[in-house]
């Protein structure tokens, strides 16, 4: 990550700033920085926090994971339980990093995706991308301006220094779980001077500050210092440079240092109530377009010049699930209320029918996974299933005509549709859908997904 340069004359300044003035300031801030303090979060617990339940391995290493998410995963909302994962944090700034895909069969899903410390999807290997033929991938820092050696099939450059590459491997059913670890097992990272067979760059020592919980940073002031502190690796944006310089209003922008503890008692009530305001933001976007479905994945997720700048979506993708694919990657149709409008509940028992010819149009494949509310995780239950896919198509009983209903329950509905049944807990739920390499109908809105239907 690389850091700021420092801009004199931006400090808080306490005799002017006002509480109305901080408290408008909080909640754009807020808004602005949530994904970042979430991805710093799950960074840390990943790459840093050693000994921690999450702990991964250092940076500059990768991590394989020969299995699929289950509840005990409880780093990262909305996790995907289709394709096993490997992922590696990447510090880019004392020199590149050299990602090595090895060929990889037709008809096997795969893509690396690649996430900047704003939580952009600023790029991807991968089936939909770079195809299956293997390669050699330079990933560099916003200031390297080294040679290109020979053999590297393509530079990725990222916006910040610190990268998040997350790998995904489709994994066709339980018995091809070798494929997919003799698959893992032949993906490479390595630093530059490594490739090319030089001495390797030292790099300096951070001295990281400790990250919020998931509940502290929806509530806690200390959000700002871990913003702060997120910010001076972030370089600024220059469609960003009144934005800091208006966070620099209260104190931070990445800057300088910044503990909120020392602003007036009045500024801190403002800020709190700044928060509260951002949330209040994200639930109307939510219910009026989320909901909707007028505002779908496709529209929180991806690149910089994608988004534009706005905050609200991006803030949305973190919350409902941080690291959502790019639309053209993947679409998340989220299934949260039934027909009536009612918000989801294993109380109630509900159907999911695919009419003939309307199943979900994905050039790899889709699934249906369940999480639980609040958390957003996936569900444990009897069957150890999180989700029902389309690689399970000749395991699932089809209606007369040939469509396709699912039972969505916390019980069993019976044995002879048990394998329609995707296992619900006994409160609140929300689905989601996953299309990989989503079809132009998925895309444009031609093909919508069919609604939950309760039954009991």
């Amino acid at each position: 990550m690389q850091e700021v340069v420092s801009q004199p004359g931006l400090r808080a300044n306490a005799d002017t700033l006002t509480p109305e003035t901080a408290r408008a300031i909080a909640k754009d801030a807020y808004i602005y920085g949530f994904p970042l303090v979430d991805h710093y979060r799950i960074q840390h617990a990943f790459f840093a926090d050693v000994g921690g339940s999450q702990y991964k391995g250092p940076w500059n290493t990768l991590i394989n994971t020969p299995r699929v998410f289950t509840p005990e995963d409880t780093a990262i909302q909305t996790p995907n339980s289709d394709t096993p994962y490997s992922h590696i944090g990447l510090d880019l700034r004392s020199e590149p990093q050299v990602i090595t895909v090895p060929p990889i069969e037709e008809g096997r899903y795969f893509c690396i995706q690649l996430i900047d410390a704003y939580t952009h999807n600023f790029d991807y290997i991968g089936t939909r991308t770079t195809g299956n033929g293997g390669g050699k991938y330079l990933i560099a820092g916003p200031s390297w301006q080294g040679e290109v050696p020979a053999g590297v099939t393509k530079v990725i450059r990222s916006e910040t220094d610190f990268v998040f590459a997350f790998f995904r491997t489709q994994l066709f059913n339980p018995a091809d779980i070798e494929n997919v670890k003799r698959i893992q097992a032949s993906y490479r990272v390595e630093p530059l001077s490594a490739f090319v067979g030089a001495e390797p760059v030292s790099m300096a020592k951070i001295d990281a500050v400790a990250p919020l919980s998931a509940e502290e940073q929806k509530t806690s002031i200390k959000f700002f210092n871990v913003l702060n502190f997120v910010l001076k690796f972030c370089s600024t944006h220059p469609s960003e440079t009144d934005l800091r310089m208006r966070f620099a209003q209260v104190g931070f922008n990445g800057n300088e240092s910044f503990d909120v503890a020392a602003l007036p008692a009045d500024i801190q009530d403002a800020l709190a109530q700044g928060m509260a305001d951002a949330w209040e933001a994200f639930a109307d976007l939510k219910r009026t377009k989320i909901d909707t479905g007028q505002l779908t994945s496709g529209d929180v997720f991806g690149t910089r010049e994608y988004l534009k700048n706005d905050y609200l979506s991006r803030m949305v993708g973190a919350v409902l699930g941080i690291y959502g694919n790019s639309k053209e990657e993947a679409i998340y149709p989220v299934l949260s209320v039934d027909f009536d409008g009612e918000p989801l509940s294993g109380s109630n028992n509900y159907t999911l029918r695919f009419a003939p010819g309307q199943m979900p149009p994905a050039r790899a494949f889709w699934s249906l996974t369940m999480y639980k509310l609040p958390e957003s995780l996936l569900v444990a239950n009897p069957l150890n299933r999180y989700l029902l896919n389309s690689p399970m198509m000749d395991q699932f009983v089809k209606d007369q005509d040939g469509g396709l209903t699912l039972y969505i329950q916390a019980n069993s509905p019976g044995h002879d549709k048990e394998p329609n049944w995707l296992p619900a807990p006994p409160g609140p739920f929300i689905t989601y859908m996953r299309l990989y390499s989503p079809k132009s109908e998925a895309l444009d809105g031609r093909w919508k997904p069919p609604t939950l239907i309760k039954v009991s």
